[in-house]
């Protein structure tokens, strides 16, 4: 996954760069985290980094879930999916407007992509959260289109919230790439057909399995460059599909 000069085929037939919200524009899969372990010890259980972990990438209709099962919240305190997504939506609402934790480079990122390529988000976060987001970090403007994981029956890893995506601008997922932090979202990617680039946080390291899905990888979104996405494109065109 080292860069070379892409040929200029592979070049001109990238169109659009569809980014991730969560562990990738902000770090909040450790306030996700969090979150879930504050509520978790407020009714005597524990969230552990496995749970976690399951929950990354996904709808909120799949995080309740596993929630519910996990902390048993029916037996516990009567909880079902809709109230505990009530409640941990609220709980990290509240922790964004105190501080919105933009990873480093995010925004230029961004900036960067849309100056030449279509540019949308691909979110399994809420869409009360990826509108505050956007807004809060200046990036509204520039999505082209915005899919949260309500918008779809299946989360990632299945790639339903990358095809809409595509779908609402129009472009085929072999002209597109992807930037995921997550083994769900790196399989999301790679389901829906896409160039992947996988851009893991400190905090929660991709293992081998996951890292070898992705056409190209970055430890940090500053290292984010028009060359660089053009690399990824030319490295998944290589790809036998």
């Amino acid at each position: 996954m080292n860069a070379t000069n892409p040929s200029s085929s592979s070049s001109s037939s990238l169109q659009a760069v569809v980014f991730d919200m969560d562990g990738v524009l902000i770090d909040t899969e450790i306030v996700w985290q969090r979150v879930r372990e504050s509520f978790a010890e407020s009714i005597g259980a524990r969230w552990t980094t496995e749970d976690q972990e399951s929950t990354m990438g996904t709808n909120t209709a799949a995080w309740s879930r596993i929630m519910v099962e996990r902390l048993q919240l029916r037996e516990r305190n009567g909880m079902d999916e809709a109230a505990i997504a009530h409640e941990i939506v609220g709980r990290m609402l509240a922790q964004y407007r105190r501080h919105l934790p933009l990873r480093a480079g995010a925004v230029e990122a961004v900036r960067m992509a849309a100056r030449s390529h279509t540019v949308a988000l691909a979110t399994g976060s809420p869409a009360e959260l990826a509108r505050y987001v956007l807004e809060a970090s200046g990036l509204a403007p520039l999505m082209q289109a915005v899919v949260c994981g309500d918008d779809v029956e299946h989360g990632k890893p299945a790639p339903d919230i990358y095809l809409l995506a595509l779908s609402r601008i129009g472009v085929a997922p072999h002209a597109a790439v992807g930037i995921e932090d997550s083994a769900n979202g790196l399989r999301s990617l790679k389901a829906a057909g896409m160039a992947a680039i996988a851009a893991p946080s400190p905090d929660y390291p991709l293992s081998a399995e996951a890292l070898a899905l992705a056409d190209l990888r970055i430890d940090t979104m500053q290292a984010l460059t028009p060359e660089l996405l053009q690399q990824a494109h030319a490295n998944s065109a290589r790809t036998p599909r």
